[in-house]
């Protein structure tokens, strides 16, 4: 099977979420990773300069033997299926993919102020989503990790779940939204124990140190800009 997972060149959830799955599951793909000028070209023309497929004109992109998916959620149940990482049982698999709609409910949270240029009035929005709506959605989830047995969203294993909400945890600890601070993680113990967990799998692991932003300390660790705890 010939798999492209198309995305730009960032570790953004909704692209990692399909190609974390697939490599820990050491399933071969091309990881594609495209610049500004090709992202405006595909917007204009709905397909990348090679006559690529894109869909809606957005990413992430799944390419199976030239056939182009779209859409995060798809992709990921795809990838999921492919990697052993998503449920056969149909309640499970719909509590998997209730948790993968909240997290792009999150980042559809934080479009607005993504788009406003008025930095005061972007700065309100800000407070707001960090004041109320953020604490509130990570409450529900904070909930939903309470009530099952495992340190998992789902069962007692890793699913596209896990690697969906790490990816969106790891955005917000960065530290790159502004006026979003880093603490805002900090009242919800369960899902900084979900996101060490996810953090020190060793394919995770491994797959930070080839494609994350980072450096040495001189005791010869790693540390990226993405955290590895939080």
């Amino acid at each position: 099977m010939d798999l492209k997972i198309i995305y730009l060149d960032l570790p953004f959830w909704r692209a990692e979420v399909a190609r974390i799955t697939l490599f820990i599951a050491d399933i071969k793909f091309d990881d594609f990773r495209i610049n500004s000028e090709e992202f405006s070209y595909l917007q204009e023309n709905g397909r990348l300069k090679d006559g690529t497929l894109i869909p809606f004109r957005q990413l992430p992109v799944l390419v199976i033997n030239g056939q182009s998916i779209a859409q995060t959620g798809g992709i990921a149940r795809i990838c999921g299926k492919l990697s052993g990482m998503y449920p056969e049982d149909m309640i499970e698999a719909g509590e998997v993919d209730q948790i993968i709609d909240t997290v792009t409910d999150i980042n559809e949270l934080l479009n607005p102020s993504m788009r406003e240029n008025d930095q005061a009035k972007k700065k309100e929005m800000r407070a707001e989503l960090t004041n109320h709506d953020l604490p509130k959605y990570f409450g529900y989830l904070e909930d939903i990790l309470s009530a099952n047995n495992s340190h998992w969203f789902v069962g007692d294993k890793m699913s596209i779940a896990d690697i969906a909400v790490w990816g969106l945890l790891g955005w917000f600890a960065s530290g790159v939204l502004d006026d979003i601070p880093p603490e805002i993680l900090n009242p919800f113990e369960r899902l900084k124990k979900l996101y060490q967990e996810v953090s020190k799998t060793p394919r995770v692991r491994e797959w930070k140190i080839k494609t994350y932003a980072h450096g040495k300390t001189s005791s010869d660790e790693y540390t990226f800009d993405v955290p590895d705890s939080i």
